[in-house]
């Protein structure tokens, strides 16, 4: 895939355009990805952060043309802050993931949760929005947050993936609102599926999205090995654990290893394979 310009619409295939938010860092790569579904009335896909240069380029890609929703697959803040001055300046309905009942708590790393969230319209799994050229299909895939969903373009048989499948690395999941235990089945529910290619939040379209989710739950099982094999040998808190499992992990990502881990004990604790004794976790059996 072509290098992408920063505010400057590239199309993908007839009905899919992607342009770059003004926002790369550790947590969102090149940055967040923005999706322009159709050709003459579109669907805007996780607008990204409000930023008013941002708002102004997503404004230019659209070129007049009506929308018929704005859509968000769930409530970080470099994926749906923008949907508010978005929805004011075309008139178009906030659509897609719930907001978080919990809101602004737990661990935020650095994107957080975007806590004035308000959709016009929440999807549940298996509900459609459609335009003129255009029919995107909800798909519930809570893990990296309760409330993320995928969206299927019948059309074409795509998947947008938002952070559950990524093109550049896996998700973070991040205790209490994000879920090992979900995530995993998520990523089982999406494999069952047919999309002929994933268009992510962050990285380039997954061409081969099976054989990628495969292996992204052939990561998370190798990690849970990791852990059982650590605390056989010893009970051990969790600091220590992210220091011998990420050796050599850039210092900006080790909060988010920590919440890995632990989204990986509490799913094994709730398998009955570990146990927490205050801040020290040990191996069952």
């Amino acid at each position: 895939m072509d290098e992408q310009q920063t505010g400057i619409a590239q199309p993908l295939e007839p009905l899919v355009a992607r342009l770059l938010a003004p926002n790369p860092s550790p947590f969102t790569y090149t940055g967040t990805q923005v999706y322009l579904v159709g050709q003459r009335e579109l669907a805007v896909i996780d607008p990204g952060p409000d930023v008013p240069e941002h708002i102004d380029a997503i404004v230019a890609a659209i070129a007049g043309r009506p929308v018929g929703a704005i859509v968000i697959t769930h409530t970080h803040r470099d994926h749906s802050p923008a949907s508010r001055p978005l929805a004011a300046i075309t008139g178009a309905p906030i659509v897609g993931c719930a907001p978080l009942a919990q809101g602004n708590t737990g661990p935020r790393l650095e994107a957080g949760f975007d806590i004035d969230y308000a959709p016009d319209r929440v999807l549940a799994d298996g509900d459609t929005v459609a335009g003129e050229d255009w029919t995107l299909s909800a798909i519930h895939t809570p893990g990296h947050t309760s409330n993320h969903l995928c969206f299927a373009l019948a059309e074409t048989n795509a998947l947008f993936s938002g952070d559950h499948v990524m093109g550049w690395s896996t998700s973070v999941v991040a205790p209490p609102d994000g879920d090992m235990t979900d995530y995993m089945a998520s990523l089982d529910k999406v494999l069952r599926r047919d999309d002929r290619i994933y268009y992510p939040a962050h990285g380039d379209p997954i061409d081969n999205p099976r054989r990628l989710v495969r292996g992204m739950m052939g990561h998370r099982k190798q990690r849970e090995g990791q852990i059982l094999r650590l605390l056989r040998d010893g009970a051990r808190p969790l600091p220590e654990m992210v220091e011998r499992m990420y050796v050599g992990l850039d210092p900006r990502l080790r909060p988010a290893a920590g919440c890995s881990v632990l989204a990986h004990l509490i799913d094994l604790r709730g398998r009955g394979l570990v146990a927490e004794h205050g801040e020290v976790w040990s191996h069952v059996g």
